[in-house]
């Protein structure tokens, strides 16, 4: 049975004054499920506050817009606030009980990618709220709650039963969180816009790769990452993750062309993408992508901490290492049809400027 490849816009989940949630579903996006991939966003308001909770799947955090603080607290270990921005990504290992505040005008908008394979649904992460009208703490009893905490049964139903919002709220103006420590930041967070670039080819594209050097906890969360930024009209050379790696693809900016080919030589998928699409290269299959007049940026998850990538085309693509006699044979084509050939983007790589 074929899967649907189409990219998908994320859906509503829940929401209110403070801000909302939002998912992509498996039924509509059925790669997720196959894939065992969660996709989700999170836009906070001014003074939105989305509550203290834990995931059920190890995620990788990349901040679309806006500014704002991330509460992180590591299994058994002390709270780190962070200050977050635009670029920012972040790697949320299993166990990882977080909070999420807003106090700008512009909206602070969040994007989650993980592996969903240890979770409840398989392409669906599932949060657990230590507080709220959905906390866990309203499933016991004020009795196993009260021994639990050691304080009395009426403070206790004060504090189960006095925050009635679900997931995410919205503070009052004046109201105190904790401030961003600068140490903090440290092995937290790593900012994808500002970070040096892994591979820069003028008229062309920019990549900077998330992996275990930059950001050590990648390797807890077992997914690595990368930024991506594709020139007006340029062209991202056909590849594929040759470490049996999904890599799924949110469109940050811009819009352009995607094809995807898979097994016979069959392409699956060939269609316009613009910003808020998600969509996913299943494992071996190869993509490629042309930009539109304004350029097009993309946020990949790919599921292994340093992900390794075939080109198909370019300088450092696989055809250039093969042995001339070995093409000749491969395409049932003369000599100087074969010097063509290896001569041409001999000097690019990856990515490939609009022609003249």
């Amino acid at each position: 049975m074929e899967i649907d490849l189409t990219p998908k816009l994320a859906k509503q989940v829940y929401g209110g004054n403070g801000g909302s949630y939002h998912a992509w579903c498996p039924n509509e996006l059925p790669m997720l499920r196959q894939g065992n991939i969660g996709a989700a966003k999170l836009a906070l308001e001014k003074n939105g506050f989305a509550l203290p909770h834990y995931c059920d799947s190890a995620r990788v955090a990349y901040v679309l817009q806006g500014s704002g603080v991330a509460g992180i607290v590591l299994p058994e270990k002390e709270e780190k606030v962070v200050a977050i921005k635009k670029g920012d990504g972040i790697a949320l290992p299993f166990g990882v009980v977080t909070w999420w505040y807003n106090k700008e005008d512009t909206e602070l908008v969040v994007l989650f990618l993980g592996d969903t394979s240890k979770g409840h649904k398989a392409g669906e992460f599932t949060n657990f709220f230590l507080t709220g009208a959905n906390g866990i703490f309203t499933g016991f009893s004020t009795e196993f709650v009260s021994r639990a905490w050691d304080l009395d049964e009426n403070t206790v139903k004060t504090l189960v039963g006095k925050q009635t919002g679900k997931g995410i709220v919205k503070l009052d103006a004046n109201a105190k969180l904790p401030e961003p420590k600068k140490e903090h930041r440290d092995g937290m967070a790593f900012n994808c816009e500002e970070a040096p670039l892994d591979v820069d080819i003028k008229n062309g594209g920019r990549v900077v790769l998330l992996n275990t050097k930059n950001l050590p906890l990648v390797g807890e969360v077992g997914c690595g990452a990368d930024l991506v930024r594709l020139d007006g009209k340029a062209m991202c050379s056909p590849g594929f993750s040759c470490d049996s790696a999904l890599q799924v693809t949110y469109i940050v900016r811009g819009s352009g062309r995607a094809q995807i080919v898979g097994p016979d030589g069959k392409r699956v998928l060939e269609i316009t993408v613009k910003a808020g699409n998600l969509f996913i290269v299943p494992r071996f299959y190869v993509v490629s992508k042309i930009a539109d007049p304004d350029g097009l940026a993309w946020f990949s998850i790919i599921t292994t901490p340093n992900p390794i990538f075939t080109h198909l085309a370019g300088s450092i693509g696989t055809w250039k290492s093969l042995s001339p006699s070995v093409l000749e044979a491969a395409f049932n084509v003369p000599s100087d049809v074969e010097k063509q050939f290896r001569s041409k983007r001999a000097n690019e790589a990856i990515f490939f400027p609009p022609p003249n």
